[in-house]
């Protein structure tokens, strides 16, 4: 019986991008990998998603292609509203061969990871979020949130999910109002997302975490793949560098629940499992 070819092996084909801004982009990163930083949302881009994000993990395959990735360009960096302490232990990038100097800008850059340390830095928390946090519970009663619509404590923000409401979409839509409203009376500002209104600072979102990283380690092109509603300050963070003379590549972890990244990417891949071929095939091509 013949031997069965190991598909981690099998070279993987490059996808081609949509747009000739996203084909400059790829072709740059191509040429100047040196250069180049790849930056990644966590949940729905690295991770499934999932209806408890407590339980999302990174794909299974998505640390390994990374770490595979890493070491053939300037940087990768996970960007996430998450935690950063949480993105690290839900995606299992501390100590592994390869990511030595991962960055992960949690909390849309408030706080950041470095795997060269192990540590997190962070400001102080913004007051609004513990006043928000005790009048939350409230807030949700008298609006009438249906039974499976659930508060996620996330340290520097309070999100509100809508997955598991009876009906997960006018739930969503119903709670938008006053939980902006709430956000508002504290200084807050409110996030929507995939079945999720989060609730954090303003001032801090994934646009300002990427262009203040770039510029830090003076990257002369770059990519970002996302799947949300919160990536999209990362997509015109991306589009305004490549107005200013440094190539970039968008990328959408597709998704039928939002189609605003979808209309704006330069290449759609086919959710976490799809971004695993993107970073395989950039490594066989890097060589």
């Amino acid at each position: 019986m013949g031997s069965q070819a190991d598909p981690s092996k099998t070279p993987t084909p490059l996808p081609t991008p949509a747009t000739p801004a996203g084909r400059d982009g790829l072709d740059a990163i191509l040429a100047r990998p040196e250069r180049a930083v790849l930056a990644f949302d966590f949940d729905g881009t690295l991770a499934p998603i999932v209806p408890d994000p407590e339980q999302a993990r990174a794909h299974p395959d998505a640390v390994p292609a990374l770490a595979a990735l890493a070491p053939k360009v300037a940087s990768v960096a996970v960007v996430t509203g998450r935690p950063a302490d949480v993105a690290v232990r839900h995606g299992g990038f501390a100590g592994v061969p390869g990511l030595e100097h991962l960055v992960v800008l949690g909390h849309y850059g408030a706080e950041r990871w470095d795997a060269v340390t192990g540590t997190v830095t962070a400001p102080p928390p913004h007051p609004g979020v513990a006043a928000v946090r005790a009048e939350l519970p409230g807030v949700l009663d008298r609006s009438g949130a249906s039974q499976g619509t659930w508060i996620e404590e996330k340290g520097r923000a309070v999100a509100v999910h809508t997955r598991r409401a009876e009906d997960p979409q006018a739930t969503f839509e119903a709670l938008r109002e006053p939980l902006t409203d709430l956000a508002t009376r504290h200084g807050l500002v409110v996030e929507p997302g995939r079945l999720v209104l989060e609730l954090r600072p303003p001032g801090m979102d994934k646009g300002v975490a990427l262009r203040e990283y770039v510029r830090e380690v003076g990257a002369g092109v770059v990519a970002y793949a996302g799947d949300d509603l919160g990536d999209l300050p990362a997509f015109a963070a991306v589009e305004e560098l490549r107005s200013n003379g440094v190539p970039g590549l968008l990328v959408c972890s597709g998704s039928n629940e939002v189609t605003e990244l979808e209309k704006r990417a330069d290449l759609v891949v086919d959710g976490p499992a799809g971004v695993v071929h993107l970073l395989r095939a950039l490594t066989t091509s890097l060589g």
